[in-house]
């Protein structure tokens, strides 16, 4: 009886957060976005700098312009040093860098400055951890997937999907990207099928979807899904480093390569 109770209050509790994440994820951005700065400048540039980046995969490098114009203002600023250090660990990982060592070394350091500046903040540590996870620092709480442990990666995904059903786009991508250095192709076919669906200027997913349909030997299907992504960024392969398992890397990499019409 006790242990119906308890059961109960879990369900209870996962459909509470589940309504009430977006009033909360509104209010985390609004606290983000107001921590003090003695330079309404930096302030404006920043939230100018934050709408752009909502607004449009595609938009990154302006979005980068103004949040770093931020933080030339403030360099103390945290919010700005967060989001410019996510988008440097998104361009690299989108493959539209044209200096992937300079904006590691770029997105190091302004992930490390906004740590410094966080406090309890869960929105920039969210960030920076993210941001220092891409980039190879040794931090607590790595993603699952690139630690190479893709089944844990995948009960989370689906947890993070039931309480946000507006996160399907990376809780779909992930769980596909699971399935295939898994070698469950057919499973992740579905998922990444749908984050394409849903957020067509997406690299990332193309780029696993790809390589999937490259293993299953559907590689016609594979050339549609590489000129599709073409279309998108010029780079097919970008660096896969922050997968840490090595096997899990080259499962991604050699699918590309066969789906690209690469022999090396």
């Amino acid at each position: 009886m006790i242990e119906d109770v308890f059961e109960l209050q879990d369900k209870v509790a996962s459909s509470v957060a589940g309504v009430i994440e977006p009033a909360l994820e509104a209010a985390e951005i609004a606290r983000s976005a107001g921590r003090p700065t003695n330079d309404l400048t930096a302030y404006d540039l920043y939230l100018r700098g934050r709408a752009v980046y909502l607004s449009s995969r595609k938009r990154k490098p302006e979005a980068l312009a103004l949040l770093e114009q931020a933080i030339e203002r403030d360099p103390h600023y945290g919010p700005p040093l967060a989001l410019s250090a996510v988008c440097l660990a998104q361009r690299c990982v989108d493959g539209w860098s044209n200096d992937p060592e300079a904006d590691s070394r770029k997105g190091t350091d302004f992930a490390r400055r906004a740590l410094q500046v966080a406090r309890d903040d869960p929105n920039l540590l969210a960030s920076a951890a993210m941001a220092l996870a891409y980039f190879g620092e040794d931090i607590g709480a790595m993603m699952a997937l690139w630690a190479g442990q893709p089944d844990r990666a995948i009960e989370h995904a689906e947890v993070a999907l039931r309480l946000n059903p507006r996160g399907i786009v990376r809780s779909s991508n992930m769980i596909g990207a699971a399935h295939l250095v898994s070698g469950r192709f057919d499973e992740a076919v579905p998922k990444l099928l749908l984050a394409i669906q849903e957020d067509p200027a997406h690299p990332t997913p193309y780029r696993n979807l790809a390589a999937c349909y490259a293993h299953m030997g559907r590689l016609v299907q594979a050339q549609e899904i590489i000129a599709r992504l073409r279309a998108i960024t010029p780079v097919v392969a970008a660096s896969a480093n922050y997968f840490r398992n090595t096997k899990h890397r080259e499962i991604f990499l050699s699918g590309l390569r066969l789906a690209a019409g690469e022999t090396a």
